[in-house]
């Protein structure tokens, strides 16, 4: 029982410290630590009327 009580409390430092190890972002020009921004956005993909991925500047695509 006391083994347990351990191993939950030590999962739970673990846990709790993780934020804390995050590294923050830095500009790659001048080497500075920036504020990081939100996740980069997704590419979009298209298919075209037969189902095949085209590229989405083409007439009849449209983006999946």
């Amino acid at each position: 029982m006391r083994s347990l009580s351990i191993v939950v409390a030590a999962a739970a430092l673990l846990a709790g410290g993780t934020p804390a190890l995050a590294a923050p972002c830095k500009d790659a020009k001048t080497g500075k630590f920036i504020k990081c921004s939100s996740a980069p956005a997704k590419a979009t993909k298209c298919k075209n009327a037969k189902g095949q991925f085209a590229r989405c500047g083409t007439p009849g695509a449209k983006p999946v």
